[in-house]
C-alpha cells in the first residue's frame, strides 16, 4: 500500500509524545537514561503502539487497517525514525549507486550499469524533505550536526553506510546527493572478478599493504577510490591496530570487527553554534599520533590537514593509505602541493615537494568508464595506472609509471620500468617477473 505522509507524520507526533512521557517517567523515578539497544527496542515498542492506536480509531469509523497495511506504517516509521526515513526504499534498490535530489519531487537513481531514471517524489515538499536531513543529522554519526541557513553543508555516514552530502540556502532548492556503498566488505580478490584489477595487479597490491608502504589512492568522482581503499585495508593483518579518520565517517572498518579486531575510527566535528567544540582532522591526525597506531587511514585528503598526515608518514607512521579526488596522478601530486601551501604551517614549494616525495612511495590512479564498445551506458572502474615516487624535482615530485593500462579500457599492466623498493616488496610477494 501506499504509506499517507500526513498520517505517518501523525503518526511521529504520537511517537515523539509516548517516547517523552517515558522519558520524564524515568527521570521522576530516578531511572537511569536507556542505552542505544534498549532505546531502540522500546522505540520499536513505541512504533507498534502507536500504529495499533491508529488502527483502532479506524475501527470506531468502521474503517478497517490490515496487518499488511499496519507493517508498512511500522516500517515507514521505523525508517523516518531510526533509518534513512522516506530515502530508504531508494538507498536499498538493487544496483543504486547514486541518488540525486534536487528538491523533493526532481529525483534521480543511477544504477551500477550506468543507467538512469527518474524516481517518485520522497517528500510532500522541500520543508519536509530538509526536516528528514535535519533529523539524520541530529541522529547518525559521532555527534549532531547542524543544517540550516548558518550552517547550509552537510555530510553524513548513514545508517547502511551510504555516504550523504547536502546543501540548503545555497541553490533555490535544497540539493541532496547520496553515494550508495554496494561493497562494504570488498576485497581485492572482488575487484579482480569484476575487471577492476587483474590478478598480478591485485598481488602486486597486497605486497604494496604487506611491505608497509604509504598509498596515495586518486581518480575523478565515483572511480571506486573508496572501495580500492577499503579493499587494499583488507589486507592489513587482523593483529594491526588501525585508526581511521575521516570528515564524515564512511571507510566503516572498525564496523568489520574479524577483519579488523582493532580499529578505532575518528570524525572531524564541526563547532556548536557559539563556535567552540571544533576539531578538525589536522586535529585528530596529531592526536593518532599518541594512541599507538599501526597505521593511519585518512579517508580523503581536502585541505590542510596534508603536511600533518604527510609528516607523520616520513615520520616512521608507514603503511598508511589514502584518497584525494584528481584527474590524473600529475594532478593528485599538484593537488596535495597546493593544500600544503596553503596550510597554516605555509611551506615553501621546494619544501612541500621535499615533504611529499619523503612521504608517499606510490600514487594509484583509478578512472571510470561510462560508455561501452558498443555505445551503450556501462559503467566500469579500471586501475589505470601506478607510479611510484622515486625523488623530488624543481616543479613536481619525479615518478616512474611502473603499471599502465595497455588500451586506456583494460587494467594497468606491469611496464618495463625499474621499480625503486623492488627488494622491499619482494621480501612480502616474489610474483612478478624481471
Amino acid at each position: 500500500m501506499a504509506v499517507d505522509r500526513t498520517v505517518l507524520k501523525a503518526l511521529q507526533l504520537r511517537f515523539a509524545t509516548l517516547q517523552s512521557e517515558e522519558r520524564n517517567r524515568r527521570r521522576l523515578a530516578g531511572e537511569p537514561e536507556l542505552g542505544d539497544a534498549d532505546a531502540r527496542q522500546h522505540g520499536l515498542y513505541l512504533i507498534r503502539q502507536v500504529v495499533a492506536e491508529h488502527a483502532d480509531q479506524l475501527a470506531d469509523v468502521r474503517t478497517s487497517l490490515s496487518e499488511d497495511d499496519q507493517a508498512a506504517y511500522s516500517a515507514a516509521l521505523e525508517a523516518r525514525l531510526f533509518g534513512a526515513g522516506t530515502l530508504d526504499d531508494l538507498l536499498h534498490e538493487p544496483e543504486a549507486e547514486n541518488i540525486n535530489i534536487n528538491g523533493f519531487d526532481n529525483v534521480f537513481v543511477q544504477y551500477a550499469d550506468g543507467t538512469k531514471r527518474r524516481a517518485d517524489p520522497v517528500e510532500g515538499s522541500d520543508e519536509e524533505l530538509v526536516n528528514t536531513i535535519r533529523q539524520l543529522a541530529a541522529t547518525v554519526g559521532l555527534s549532531s550536526r547542524p543544517f540550516d541557513t548558518a550552517n547550509p553543508q552537510l555530510d553524513l555516514r548513514l545508517p547502511d553506510g551510504a555516504r550523504l552530502s547536502a546543501v540548503l540556502g545555497v541553490s533555490p532548492r535544497p540539493s541532496v546527493s547520496i553515494r550508495i556503498n554496494r561493497l562494504p566488505d570488498v576485497t581485492l580478490k572482488d575487484l579482480t572478478a569484476n575487471a577492476t584489477l587483474t590478478p598480478e595487479l591485485a598481488s602486486f597490491l597486497t605486497a604494496l599493504v604487506q611491505a608497509r608502504s604509504n598509498v596515495m589512492i586518486c581518480g575523478e568522482t565515483n572511480s571506486g577510490k573508496t572501495v580500492l581503499l577499503r579493499a587494499m585495508a583488507a589486507e592489513i593483518d587482523p593483529s594491526e591496530r588501525i585508526i581511521t579518520i575521516e570528515r564524515a565517517l564512511e571507510l566503516g572498518l572498525a564496523d568489520q570487527t574479524d577483519r579488523h579486531p582493532d580499529a578505532v575510527q575518528m570524525e572531524e566535528r564541526l563547532p556548536n553554534s557559539e563556535g567552540l567544540g571544533a576539531v578538525s582532522m589536522a586535529d585528530l591526525l596529531r592526536r593518532t599520533l599518541r594512541m599507538n597506531p599501526s597505521r593511519v587511514i585518512v579517508g580523503e585528503v581536502l585541505g590542510d590537514e596534508v603536511v600533518t598526515m604527510l609528516n607523520a608518514m616520513s615520520q616512521g607512521n608507514d603503511g598508511s593509505l589514502s584518497t584525494i579526488h584528481a584527474n590524473s596522478p600529475r594532478d593528485a601530486l599538484k593537488r596535495l602541493s597546493t593544500y600544503a601551501i596553503q596550510a597554516p604551517e605555509r611551506l615553501a614549494v621546494e619544501a612541500t615537494n621535499l615533504l611529499i616525495a619523503s612521504s608517499i612511495e606510490y600514487v594509484i590512479f583509478l578512472r571510470r568508464l561510462d560508455v561501452g564498445d558498443d555505445g551503450t551506458p556501462r559503467q566500469q572502474r579500471i586501475v589505470e595506472s601506478i607510479q611510484e615516487i622515486n625523488s623530488s624535482g624543481e616543479g613536481v615530485p619525479l615518478t616512474s609509471m611502473i603499471w599502465e593500462s595497455p588500451d586506456g579500457v583494460a587494467p594497468a599492466v606491469r611496464t618495463d620500468a625499474a621499480i625503486q623498493r623492488d627488494d622491499r616488496l619482494k621480501r612480502v610477494q616474489r610474483w612478478w617477473p624481471r
